[in-house]
């Protein structure tokens, strides 16, 4: 009777035991790979390695720049001759039936790069097309998201966006990473106080900062490393120190 009593428990319990075992077979880290500006081959590479993959497919998503057709054939100058199948996701596009939905496309991908441009405005299309909801269902299957300036704040709870006329102004991200973000940090003076003072204020969340040609990999929300392709391009991490804006430099690893 006994036996009988384990063998009809462990009958009950097999379908949950498989079940953990598919979920935990199929885990992926959730990872953000992120730029100050600037995007070449050198990066292109990282991105290559980080899938672990020997032929990824990774997904450009020039939505800030209104799908510019010069920034599109950039794309494909820079993935050529890499070991990756290149892709661009349009969202200034007229319907048909052989299209793929922009969920179909993301779902489909190893990694997403997100080009800069009007951060606001490329925000405001995802939201409007529900592509916001798609790369957060997408980040948290492992798909990696990736990009640089507006594709790096995007990923962020908030910072300061050139999307309006006359002067920088702040932008809700789609807050993935729970800290604020400042691209372009020293390429672009005007940024930093302005980063510095809406810290300090209360504004924006402590966070990280990256000069161009400067990254940043983060995994599961927590930071892992800084890289940069050059001693002269850093990242740092700002916070508040009493009362005071506290700037750590992150040592860099170079990429080859």
């Amino acid at each position: 009777m006994k036996n009988a009593w384990v063998s009809l428990a462990a009958a009950l319990l097999l379908p949950f035991a498989l079940q953990a075992q598919e979920n935990s077979g199929h885990s992926a880290p959730r990872t953000i790979f992120i730029t100050g500006g600037g995007f070449d081959k050198t990066i292109l590479k990282y991105l290559i390695g980080l899938t672990g993959k020997q032929n990824p497919k990774i997904c450009y998503l020039p939505t800030a720049s209104a799908d510019n057709p010069y920034g599109i054939v950039w794309w494909y100058e820079t993935c050529e001759g890499l070991p990756v199948q290149p892709y661009v996701m349009r969202t200034f596009l007229n319907s048909s039936p052989e299209q793929q939905t922009f969920e179909e496309i993301i779902m489909g991908m190893d990694v997403i790069f997100v080009g800069g441009g009007s951060t606001l405005n490329m925000l405001a299309i995802w939201k409007a097309q529900g592509i916001d909801t798609v790369l957060r269902k997408a980040y948290q299957h492992g798909i990696i998201m990736s990009g640089g300036s507006a594709g790096s704040l995007c990923w962020f709870m908030g910072g300061f966006t050139d999307s309006r006329p006359k002067q920088l102004s702040l932008v809700e991200g789609l807050g993935f990473l729970h800290y604020s973000h400042c691209p372009h940090y020293h390429s672009e003076p005007a940024r930093k106080p302005l980063y510095w003072d809406a810290i300090l204020q209360g504004k924006l969340r402590p966070g990280y900062a990256c000069d161009n040609n400067a990254a940043i990999l983060f995994r599961d929300e927590k930071y892992i490393k800084s890289l940069s392709e050059d001693k002269d391009n850093n990242s740092y991490f700002i916070s508040i120190a009493d009362g005071k804006i506290r700037e750590d430099l992150l040592v860099s690893e170079i990429m080859p």
